[in-house]
């Protein structure tokens, strides 16, 4: 062997050989120290686990408060129209100003009846302290009925309140919602100890990449989770309730199917928005450069879309959510490959 290439294959090579006992070695260690950082986090996740559960079902309650009202305005819309169809005159200008208020003050109601002679007396006790038979509250035809409508916030309805399906339920929530704000809190550590094992395995002058990739990686699944939290949840939501108001079925939601829903969609959002990393990647080990990306960013594209249609629940909006973000992605990627191109290392130089 010449000696220049000697030379530089024992810079290069000679600090990276491991034997396999020493790879398992490196494994348990950085297995070890992100076992303890995980536990940290967990600890700081109990701290705050109930703050995280409002936090989680706000869109949620936020959602169902929308979908009632709408409910709402709905049927005082059709019982206008009624009104309107008996011969009953009632002005455009009521019906817009009726329900402009239900929606801007979140109103829903309920029509019960009432017996009127025992209402009646009821007033009558309260306000002159004797009961008066004015109005009977029976009769030979039967009870005296009169409808009354009770009018109440949205957020005071029973109806749209989250439920448990079980009495332990509540606990457990707590502590999946707990042990998921541990792993994000503890999710850089997470990621330091992953590309060290990683870093362990390359040569010393492929290691610099893992300050790079690190930070990226990191921040571009923490963007991706937060994407989904604060961006798509509430369109997707109403997406999905406005099945429950077409076929006239009423939700009552599981706060602990909630929270599945809510790990599965920011996480497959965090893993699809490493898709310019791992571009980078490829590009820096000599598989794919930026050429090749352009030159396949129709095939990209369909890529992107059934990948979406994995990954999230089975409706249009998350789907096209995730696929556009993913689209601009593919194409900042093409320009971490152009812009920021690999450099040759000294064994590429000395062929």
């Amino acid at each position: 062997m010449p000696a220049t290439l000697q030379k530089i294959d024992e810079d290069l090579f000679h600090e990276s050989t491991m034997t396999f006992g020493e790879h398992l070695e490196e494994l348990r260690r950085c297995l070890f120290r992100a076992l303890i950082g995980l536990g940290v986090g967990v600890l700081f996740g109990l701290l705050i686990g109930g703050r995280v559960i409002d936090l989680i079902k706000s869109p949620l309650t936020k959602a169902l408060d929308q979908y009632k009202t709408n409910a709402a305005v709905v049927r005082i819309d059709d019982e206008i129209e009624r009104r309107r169809a008996g011969g009953e005159e009632i002005s455009d200008a009521y019906k817009t100003e009726m329900l402009s208020t239900m929606q801007e003050k979140g109103l829903v109601f309920d029509d019960v009846y009432l017996d009127a002679g025992q209402l009646a007396g009821v007033l009558q006790r309260k306000h002159l302290g004797r009961a008066v038979d004015a109005v009977p509250a029976t009769s030979a035809k039967g009870p005296n009925l009169v409808a009354v409508r009770i009018w109440r916030q949205v957020a005071a309805d029973p109806g749209g309140r989250i439920i448990g399906d079980n009495v332990p339920e509540a606990f457990m929530v707590f502590l999946k919602a707990s042990f998921v704000t541990g792993l994000v809190i503890s999710s850089p550590w997470l990621f330091w100890q992953l590309w060290m094992f990683v870093a362990a395995g390359l040569y010393p002058h492929e290691k610099r990449y893992v300050h790079v990739f690190l930070p990226f990686s990191l921040g571009l699944f923490l963007f991706g989770a937060s994407f989904a939290f604060f961006l798509v949840f509430e369109p997707v939501l109403n997406f999905l309730l406005s099945f429950n108001a077409w076929l006239g079925i009423d939700p009552y939601l599981s706060i602990n199917a909630w929270l599945s829903f809510v790990l599965i969609l920011p996480l497959g959002f965090g893993i699809s928005f490493q898709l310019p990393l791992v571009m980078l990647f490829l590009d820096r080990i000599g598989i794919f450069d930026a050429a090749a990306y352009l030159a396949n960013l129709r095939l990209a594209i369909l890529a992107i879309s059934i990948i979406s249609m994995i990954l999230t629940p089975s409706d249009p909006y998350s789907m096209v959510l995730m696929a556009v973000p993913l689209v601009v992605l593919y194409l900042f990627g093409i320009l971490l490959c152009r812009y920021w191109p690999r450099r040759a290392s000294p064994l590429e130089a000395s062929y």
